[in-house]
């Protein structure tokens, strides 16, 4: 069985030879744990950006966001943007469509074909609305507009959607096997809004994200941090295949109850206290405990995965893949 077998397999809930890992480590790590997921080089042109991201000091992204980071390996926190004082430039703004239209994904297909991994673009690729409006108008700032809807935020929400509409386009017409969004839509015990402002506002645009990739034969992958249990029924109505979600933030035997073999689970091992200061052993029986809940006798329908975060051990982050091997 193939990478890219066993990811498809796995989510369309049937058996594997294993439990596919996504491993985005290098060296020994990667030697020994070999990802099935991959992502194909694609180019696209700086834009309005400068500086350099994940590194101390301050940034321009390609919508003109301004970021500062106190120190490396973190990407900060935007301190300024076009439309961050008042709606005054909303007229006239416009998205970095130059970034589309330049974009070169003319390594994207022999990649994908010189592969037997699962392909699937990954950060700068994926639309990402909500968090693309909290860097435009400032995150309280968001609130406040989400609160009173007056007219300016739907023409802020529908201006990114469009942008974020073409560069789907551009992607379903590549041979990539699936597509990832990403909004981070959870505190630690609640979302962000509540969930029928959600439903209301923002799953329309989840929605067509995912008809125009089923539409090409594409798989939707969804990373969103925090609590979210609220939004995975309407996740799967709306087709999104796999959830990226921190698990330990939710009760992990009532998700499987509700959704194992409805949506599959890709990650991850609590990066906030297991990842940093727990020992290996129980960073394996986390691991255990997640291929307990959604197993449940049938190999299939999870992902394996973790994220590397500046303060994780990477004898922990080993032990998820030494677990998930075994499992």
């Amino acid at each position: 069985m193939t990478s890219r077998e066993r990811i498809k397999r796995a989510l369309c809930f049937e058996e594997v030879d294993r439990i596919p890992i996504e491993n985005s480590f290098g060296g020994e790590l990667q030697r020994k744990y070999p990802s099935d997921v991959a992502s194909p080089p694609f180019q696209y042109p700086a834009g309005r950006s400068c500086g350099a991201m994940n590194r101390k000091g301050r940034r321009t992204d390609i919508w003109g966001c301004v970021w500062e980071a106190g120190e490396d390996d973190v990407c900060g926190e935007v301190k300024d943007s076009p439309l961050r004082r008042d709606w005054s430039g909303l007229k006239t703004f416009q998205p970095p469509w130059e970034v589309i239209d330049g974009a070169d994904l003319s390594p994207v297909n022999p990649a994908c074909a010189d592969s037997d991994r699962f392909m699937i673009p990954m950060w700068d690729s994926m639309p990402n609305p909500f968090e693309r409006m909290q860097h435009l108008r400032g995150s309280e700032q968001l609130y406040l507009d989400l609160a009173y809807l007056e007219p300016e935020v739907y023409r802020l929400r529908d201006m990114v959607h469009e942008y974020f509409m073409k560069q789907m386009a551009l992607w379903v017409k590549t041979d990539v096997d699936g597509v990832h969004i990403a909004d981070d839509w959870g505190a630690q015990q609640a979302l962000l809004i509540s969930p029928e402002l959600w439903r209301a506002f923002f799953k329309p645009l989840y929605e067509d994200y995912c008809d125009l990739a089923h539409a090409h034969g594409k798989f939707v992958l969804m990373h969103s941090d925090g609590y979210i249990a609220p939004i995975i029924k309407d996740l799967i109505e709306i087709g999104v295949n796999a959830v990226n979600a921190q698990l330990f933030c939710m009760n992990i035997e009532e998700l499987a109850e509700q959704f194992a073999g409805r949506i599959c689970f890709w990650g991850e091992i609590d990066r906030q206290r297991l990842l940093t200061s727990a020992t290996p052993g129980e960073v394996r029986e986390a691991v255990r405990r997640v291929a307990r809940a959604f197993l449940r006798n049938r190999r299939t329908g999870v992902v394996g995965q973790c994220f590397w975060g500046k303060d994780h051990r990477i004898e922990n982050c080993e032990a998820v893949y030494e677990a998930w091997s075994t499992v």
